[in-house]
């Protein structure tokens, strides 16, 4: 190992790892804000222990702004700068988009966070995933709303891969237990014609599957202010309410709405520790998003310290993945229906906002 005696900081070329984050409109910027920051830290940890044998490890972050096509370019980008290997990424579409790209170009990606179960169309062996498959979330949150006495639920919807995903998830899952999808097109309606819709199919839930913050915000407006809607639960199965700016929009009227949540109900001291450091960096308390940033660093690191910056051997790496984590051991696998290397599974909650305190998250029901 080479170090300086000076700084006690590791020397030498590093080695690069392509960052694709979402940090800019239309993007989820907060999402890609909180996925950078455990991204920086577990490099920032990994260089102060030595770095991959004396070589210091660099992130070379690029902006993909939920465009799938900017995030394909920013793959070609990175292949051809030499990175040893693809992080990140938070929304589905995009990531899709990555691993199809990085897949075809032979360079391994661990994505941190998306969760669309075919991220590519056939199976592959450059990608693993960290996330747990939207397949495995939102039946749990079924399984939620089922024992919480909801089987009339309606979902506001935008037309896209991951929303119509789920809504196919929770229609199946819910049928053959007794419940009823209401599909509700957000391309047609308004808010207030939401409200109306509701009433009319006396829905007793009505999940968000739409872009943060429009159309989400002004949907839950309305719905808090319909007085024939007062009963009537709101969900978010994506986990809007995750992030600080949910309760900054909507106050009190964001809290009470049931979304997942990708922690254990208890950090390990590795996890504690993370929390202490990420909260920190953040200025607030850290998304589940931040961990997983966090956790892909960890894998990729001890990855390329057994097994070298050679591309070809860090995919053949994934099925010998045993890395202790900040939610647990990471292991990956190949999972029915998962067309990538699988982390089976990260634990899974449902939680909210506390009305009486909305800045306190409230675990309803775990996996």
């Amino acid at each position: 190992m080479v170090v300086d005696a000076m700084s006690g900081m590791v020397t030498g070329s590093s080695i690069q790892i392509g960052a694709l984050v979402p940090l800019t409109r239309p993007g989820w910027v907060e999402a890609g804000q909180h996925l950078l920051a455990g991204l920086e830290l577990a490099v920032r940890e990994a260089n102060d222990a030595g770095g991959i044998v004396g070589r210091p490890l660099e992130l070379v972050v690029r902006d993909t702004a939920a465009d799938p096509q900017r995030a394909v370019a920013a793959v070609d980008e990175l292949a051809r700068l030499g990175v040893a290997a693809l992080a990140g990424e938070y929304h589905s579409v995009v990531a899709r988009a990555a691993a199809t790209r990085a897949d075809a170009l032979g360079l391994p990606f661990l994505c941190s966070s998306a969760v669309l179960d075919a991220l590519t169309e056939q199976p592959t062996e450059w990608v693993a995933r960290l996330a747990p498959a939207q397949s495995h979330g939102w039946q749990i949150y079924a399984d939620f709303l089922l024992s919480a006495g909801h089987s009339r639920i309606a979902v506001a919807a935008d037309p896209s891969v991951y929303w119509s995903s789920g809504t196919r998830i929770l229609r199946d899952y819910l049928a053959a237990r007794g419940g009823t999808v209401i599909e509700l097109d957000m391309r047609a309606l308004d808010p207030t014609a939401v409200c109306d819709e509701l009433v009319d199919h006396r829905a007793t839930a009505v999940l968000l599957l739409v872009g943060h913050p429009d159309p989400a915000v002004p949907i839950v407006q309305a719905v808090r202010r319909d007085q024939r809607l007062a009963e009537v639960m709101i969900g978010a199965p994506a986990g809007q309410p995750e992030f600080a700016e949910w309760a900054t929009l909507l106050g009190d009227d964001g809290a009470a709405i049931p979304f997942l949540r990708y922690l254990p109900e208890r950090l390990s001291p590795l996890g504690a520790r993370v929390e202490t450091a990420l909260r920190e960096r953040l200025g607030e308390a850290p998304s589940f998003v931040a961990f997983e940033g966090y956790d892909t660093i960890t894998v990729l690191a001890d990855v390329l310290r057994s097994h070298g910056a050679d591309r070809a051997r860090t995919a053949e790496s994934w099925p010998r993945v045993a890395v202790e984590g900040t939610r647990g051991q990471i292991r990956f696998s190949r999972t029915p229906g998962i067309s990538v290397w699988q982390w089976a599974w990260t634990p899974v909650q449902v939680v909210d906002r506390d009305p009486a305190e909305p800045g306190r998250l409230r675990i309803l029901h775990a996996s």
